[in-house]
């Protein structure tokens, strides 16, 4: 049975879903099981002359997507979650330093990441006031950055975002709406200072 024909089935079997989330995934710690992880290398798409430093943390199961373009690096500490949605990641990108990626992410080609920058994906719900927010699940709307795009370090990219092509990102922001390709965005919430 192919990925999709899976996919199908889950999705019609909440009981199998269940089943193979727990089998998958820990619970209690929010990542794959050991025994998932040391299967990653077989499931996970790293192009050649890619990089993942030893010291990141790949919450990556297998039923989501994880792709890594060629000449690619992940820096030490940064911590990669495909769990709700595929994280996809260009040629010639550098993930700087303690980033975290929750996806559905896709990050293009030649983008710079600096350091301590959260691109998220995912929200947790809120809005049913009789039960708690652990209780009501997630929702996720997709981030995606373009080709040529630098990101200062500290930044925070939120769901729904889409950073244009050649765009800049100014350290500390606070991204909440898209970026317009060849500009320069900056503040919290994070506005258009210049074009490029």
């Amino acid at each position: 049975m192919d990925k999709e024909g899976l996919r199908k089935r889950m999705k019609e079997s909440p009981r199998l879903k269940r089943w193979l989330d727990w089998l998958i995934m820990n619970q209690r710690d929010a990542r794959p099981r050991w025994y998932i992880r040391l299967l990653a290398p077989l499931y996970q798409s790293r192009g050649r002359g890619s990089k993942i430093y030893h010291s990141v943390r790949m919450d990556t199961p297998p039923y989501r997507r994880f792709s890594l373009g060629s000449r690619s690096v992940v820096e030490s500490y940064c911590c990669i979650n495909n769990a709700v949605g595929d994280v996809v990641i260009g040629e010639h990108t550098r993930i700087g330093l303690h980033n975290t990626i929750i996806g559905p992410v896709t990050i293009g080609s030649h983008v710079n990441l600096a350091q301590g920058i959260t691109v998220t994906a995912l929200n947790h719900n809120f809005n049913d006031l009789q039960r708690r927010i652990d209780e009501q699940g997630v929702s996720t709307r997709p981030v995606v950055i373009g080709d040529d795009v630098w990101i200062g370090a500290n930044a925070v990219i939120l769901p729904g975002v889409t950073i244009g092509s050649h765009a800049v990102v100014a350290a500390g922001a606070v991204v909440t709406k898209d970026v317009p390709a060849h500009t320069l965005v900056g503040g919290v919430p994070a506005k258009v200072i210049k074009n490029i």
